[in-house]
């Protein structure tokens, strides 16, 4: 067994590394080799406080195993930094045989000598997971290696053909739901540097600045501006739209981001206003299976006709 440095500038190395993690988690969990190349692109890691390495496990000259990890450091985070496992997968005919062990053992050691003080798995930029998908059954594999399970996630999701706008999206007046358009770039920048400065402001400039189609964003117009937003993906967006595994869904499919509104706004019924101009502008372009990834709190999306899709398991530990 040799541990060969990951490149993400080989498309050998994206096609193995996509070949193991499909094989391993199998086609409701799979992904293509454009979201690979998106999740490690030297462009998005390479600077501005954000770092990512890979190692490759080879066995009789075969790629068997893999793992990518990553740290966030200023302007996302100050120190002592978070350090995350951003993917680990292993072919099933070489699991039980510690090279899972010792992708973790390579990781925490790098995250180690990036400064970082706790170590999470998935949960990063670029996400591949938020944590352990609880159908692989993969979360005791990390509580043995001293991990702790910090709960549940879930995706959730529903076919929009039959949508109807709820009453509870109703509640705000004087307000205005439509896609982005090019003009609006500064005032949504301006609202979620004020309102998201960290990973959601910090996302949409290098979505734009990579060329992605400003009208991804949905905005919510109050009297004074851009006071709601939110990131939707469609299967011929800049952002692979196979991070949020939908297929067991009904295709087109779609996803919608989480619904942000500024602070003293909140109560007024601008989110609901906002999940629901979302969708419809999702349904107006033939999207059927829509899914709302990393939720903890889904009572919100539960109004809009959403069901748990898939589940993971969080899990950290300290360095």
């Amino acid at each position: 067994m040799a541990l060969n440095t990951f490149d993400p500038r080989s498309s050998a190395h994206i096609e193995a590394a996509t070949g193991i993690w499909n094989a391993a988690c199998g086609a409701g969990l799979s992904f293509s080799e454009r979201f690979m190349r998106y999740n490690t692109d030297p462009a998005h890691w390479n600077g501005q406080g954000k770092h990512q390495a890979g190692q490759i496990v080879v066995v009789d000259g075969q790629p068997a195993g893999f793992a990518l990890a990553s740290v966030m450091k200023e302007p996302y985070a100050g120190a002592p930094y978070s350090g995350h496992i951003d993917a680990l997968a292993v072919l099933p005919a070489h699991q039980r045989r510690g090279i899972g062990r010792a992708l973790v053992a390579w990781a925490e050691t790098w995250l180690r000598g990036q400064g970082c003080a706790r170590v999470t798995v998935g949960a990063s930029a670029r996400t591949f997971v938020p944590g352990p998908p609880l159908e692989l059954g993969s979360a005791g594999f990390f509580e043995r290696l001293g991990y702790s399970r910090n709960g549940v996630c879930c995706d959730m999701a529903r076919d929009l053909a039959g949508y109807i706008t709820p009453p509870t999206a109703l509640k705000a007046k004087g307000v205005t739901v439509r896609p982005a358009q090019p003009e609006d770039k500064d005032a949504l920048l301006g609202f979620l540097k004020r309102e998201f400065p960290t990973g959601w402001y910090w996302e949409c400039v290098q979505l734009l600045e990579a060329g992605s189609r400003i009208s991804d964003y949905v905005i919510l117009l109050s009297a004074r501006g851009v006071d709601g937003a939110l990131l939707v993906t469609f299967e011929d967006s800049f952002r692979p739209l196979d991070r949020f595994y939908p297929h067991r869904l009904p295709r087109p499919w779609g996803q919608l981001g989480s619904v942000g509104v500024s602070a003293d706004c909140r109560g007024s019924g601008y989110g609901a206003a906002l999940m629901d101009g979302a969708l419809r502008y999702l349904q107006a372009r033939g999207v059927r299976g829509c899914v709302i990834d990393w939720l903890v709190i889904v009572d919100f999306y539960a109004r809009f006709g959403f069901e748990v899709f898939r589940q993971y398991e969080m899990a950290s530990r300290d360095l």
